[in-house]
């Protein structure tokens, strides 16, 4: 497996990024085969979301070709409109804040970028500072995009794809390590090297606006699909403390396949937390410093370069 939400078959991943020119920023489509059903739970007050209603989880969802995550802010949900005519469908989307980021407050994605992730779909899916994830910040540290799966008996996958922009900090700056460090699969996230603590308390930025945004995919046959994206949501409040707040905008896709039958429900919904938190800490660890106009976006990677040394992702 590639540890991916593409590990769930059928499922693909797409990235448009945009660095340079006043730009930092991106889109990343997510691809479901014919047949799967989605639905959306959107938390916090402040959420960028289009077309969300369609997937309503009283009326169990609805078949979508795929979603858009997308940076912008709500300008960024234009991006919509060139995944819809690429694909000949509706796509709900999800945006985060990045404006600004890359020195150009009006350097967003739209149309073309939309049309580019999805022509760009794949099952490999590029990590850090690629499509929605190019831009994020989370608290004092870069925030990234990231993707992580688990595969259960009976041949049933869970996988996740998600972008950190949260003003929650994913750091313990006691143990210099990712909140959901725990959840890792065996070897899967470094271990803490004594590196310097106080790095993580250094404001070297204004604090971001507090969005994750992200796609949680099982090809198990779920009774209720809304407890698919629950569960992610409580995976999303494992990585980033605190989370759902009134000027959160929180938003989780949550699809299934439904080609297996699930074994064990309540199995596929602790897959579904831990993966999705996963996602987050990956997202994290992949992402790079960035110096722009707007200032100096330090990485994880860069604050603790011992322990992110000890990352097998890198």
């Amino acid at each position: 497996m590639r540890n991916a939400i593409t590990d769930v078959p059928g499922v693909l991943v797409g990235h448009a990024t945009r660095i340079g020119g006043g730009a930092l920023t991106g889109v990343t489509a997510v691809l479901f085969p014919a047949g799967s059903r989605s639905t959306v739970d959107v938390r916090g007050g402040a959420p960028a979301t289009r077309d969300t209603a369609a997937l309503d989880a009283r009326y169990g969802g609805r078949e979508v070709r795929g979603v858009v995550l997308t940076g912008g802010s709500a300008y960024g949900l234009a991006a919509a409109d060139g995944a819809s005519r690429e694909l000949g469908a509706f796509v709900p989307a999800a945006a985060l804040f990045d404006l600004g980021r890359g020195g150009d407050f009006h350097a967003r994605p739209g149309a073309e970028e939309g049309a580019e992730a999805v022509r760009n779909a794949g099952v490999e899916v590029a990590q850090g500072n690629v499509g929605a994830g190019t831009g994020a910040l989370n608290a004092t540290l870069k925030g990234g995009l990231g993707t992580a799966s688990a595969e259960l008996p009976g041949g049933v996958v869970v996988g996740a794809v998600a972008a950190l922009n949260a003003v929650g900090p994913s750091v313990d700056v006691d143990t210099g390590l990712p909140f959901a460090a725990h959840l890792g699969l065996p070897g899967e996230f470094p271990t803490y090297q004594g590196d310097d603590l106080r790095a993580a308390r250094v404001q070297g930025h204004a604090q971001p606006f507090n969005t994750v945004i992200g796609a949680i995919a099982t090809n198990a046959r779920l009774p209720h699909l809304f407890a698919l994206a629950n569960a992610a949501q409580d995976g999303l409040a494992t990585a980033v403390r605190p989370a759902h707040g009134l000027t959160d905008g929180d938003t989780v896709f949550a699809t299934s396949t439904g080609t297996h039958d699930a074994e064990d429900v309540d199995q596929v919904l602790a897959a579904a937390r831990a993966v999705f938190a996963r996602a987050l800490v990956h997202g994290l660890l992949r992402a790079h410093s960035v110096t722009t106009p707007w200032g100096h976006l330090a990485a994880y990677r860069e604050l603790y370069p011992r322990t992110a040394a000890t990352y097998r992702g890198n």
